[in-house]
């Protein structure tokens, strides 16, 4: 078979892959060899930053298709009944670095881009339906405390558990994160959630709360901290490969998506914030409505160009869908867009990957680095004008609203009659948790306890786990002290 010729980036046919042009076969090499200097140059910046958070991850392609009807509650076209959608999913892991191993106990990112004929919809969620802390302000503080110390560049105990036990809305994440969910088995084995509340419009201008459920369709299944432990030192890519080699093999992994609703009005009075990102709606309260069914089927044909500069955010609506007045949300909706800019660069969005692929986009934005896409040179590139350049419209966008006529203030939500950082943290424990699970749980934490050098810090955590319930702490006490 003929090989086509090799070429610099501009096209141009290089001479050798094999020798740099020097000064006789052993002399210096010549700075004006342009495809080594090429070549070089490009290797150095082969990579972008990793993300501060989620770094490690991994993804596939796929399609979500709607097998019911929940038009009532929106006017998405995604959600439409019989809609089929392209989809990108990333999975990934929250507080370890791009080497760091899958199976870490840790929280797993679960994110889902739709490309849809609206423009894209992301969800951006996790493997639990909760998170540590409500107000986007604390971010950075969580973070910092589940990474590594500046001094020495160690992950620090002391330092985690100084944060969540002076955090005490963190109680309900991690007491998901310290039981069985914090080491699932495989990506294909776990559930997703959008975790924050959101904004549903439907055709008639009514609005509604929403949550997310995917459900595993392989089931949900974990890991022990042994197996965990084992995989980690024998394969680091296990989640990674396991995507992979599923998907390679016609074994499509898909989860059913279904969502929680909740009265517009019904928000108000209910018996704790609706929007706080700590909480669950009991499904007493409010059942769950199956959507659809997302499948992953496609794996990707490079993973740096469609996994690595993918780029994710609550910030990405569609008409019929908005935000809530959940401020972890408030705050993501900025901070997300901001961290692409930094990352891929200020086009992220031009990025084949991050483009709509199933809408077209007419937008006054325009030049700055790597933009690689733009309009006919008659286009407009100012609003308003007399040229027939786009329009924006109001009905066509759909936004959602709230109503708010409180002072600006830096305080916690309005609380509602049932608000309470260790509670539902306490009936996860108790009443969700079997016997076999109430056991791991304990003897990780146990560990946990264990791994704390400073007793200020120790006896926060045994005040925590007392606060969550009784009987839990006095048995971590005794197993600690």
């Amino acid at each position: 078979m003929t090989s086509a010729n090799t070429t610099s980036q501009t096209g141009s046919p290089i001479a050798s892959d094999e020798h740099s042009l020097t000064v006789g076969a052993d002399g210096v090499a010549a700075l004006h060899d342009r495809y080594l200097v090429e070549k070089l140059a490009q290797f150095s910046r082969e990579r972008i930053p990793e993300r501060v958070v989620h770094a490690k991850g991994g993804g596939a392609f796929g399609e979500f298709v709607v097998t019911e009807d929940v038009s009532a509650y929106t006017r998405a076209a995604v959600f439409q009944p019989g809609a089929t959608t392209e989809t990108l999913q990333r999975f990934s892991s929250v507080a370890g670095e791009q080497g760091s191993p899958d199976t870490w106990r840790d929280v797993r990112g679960f994110s889902v881009k739709f490309y849809t004929t609206e423009g894209n919809y992301d969800i951006v969620g996790n493997n639990t339906p909760v998170f540590f802390i409500r107000d986007g302000i604390k971010f950075p503080d969580f973070i910092h405390s589940q990474k590594r110390l500046p001094g020495s560049g160690l992950r620090n105990p002391d330092m985690q558990w100084d944060f969540w036990t002076l955090s005490p809305e963190s109680a309900h994440q991690v007491t998901y994160l310290m039981g069985d969910r914090g080491l699932p088995r495989s990506w294909r084995e776990m559930p997703g959630f959008g975790s924050h509340t959101y904004q549903w419009i439907n055709a008639a201008g009514e609005k509604f709360w929403v949550k997310y459920h995917f459900r595993s369709n392989q089931g949900n299944v974990e890991l022990t901290g042994d197996e965990a432990e084992v995989i980690a030192g024998a394969d680091a890519d296990h989640y990674r490969r396991d995507l992979h080699t599923a998907i390679a093999a016609g074994d499509f992994p898909s989860w059913d998506v279904y969502v929680q609703v909740m009265a517009y009005d019904e928000a108000k009075a209910y018996r704790f914030n609706p929007f706080d990102l700590t909480k669950v709606w009991p499904h007493a309260d409010y059942p769950l409505i199956k959507v659809g069914t997302h499948t992953l089927n496609r794996n990707p044909e490079n993973f740096f160009a469609e996994i690595e500069q993918a780029a994710f955010s609550p910030a990405n609506t569609v008409p019929g869908i908005d935000i809530s007045p959940d401020k972890m949300l408030m705050a993501r909706v900025f901070s997300y867009p901001d961290a692409q800019r930094y990352r891929v660069g200020t086009n992220y969005a031009d990025i084949p990957v991050n483009a709509p692929h199933a809408a077209p986009v007419h937008t006054y934005s325009q030049d700055g680095a790597a933009r690689h896409t733009f309009k006919p040179s008659s286009a407009p590139v100012y609003a308003p004008n007399s040229f027939g350049g786009p329009v924006a419209s109001a009905a066509a966008a759909g936004e959602g609203s709230w109503e708010n006529d409180g002072a600006l203030v830096r305080s916690a939500a309005t609380l509602h009659s049932q608000d309470s950082d260790f509670g539902q943290a306490g009936t996860l424990y108790r009443d969700v948790f079997d016997d076999a699970a109430k056991a791991r749980f304990v003897a990780t934490l146990t560990g946990q306890g264990s791994s704390i050098t400073i007793p200020e810090i120790r006896e926060r955590f045994f005040g925590y786990w007392t606060s969550v319930d009784a009987d839990l702490g006095a048995k971590l006490r005794a197993a600690v002290a």
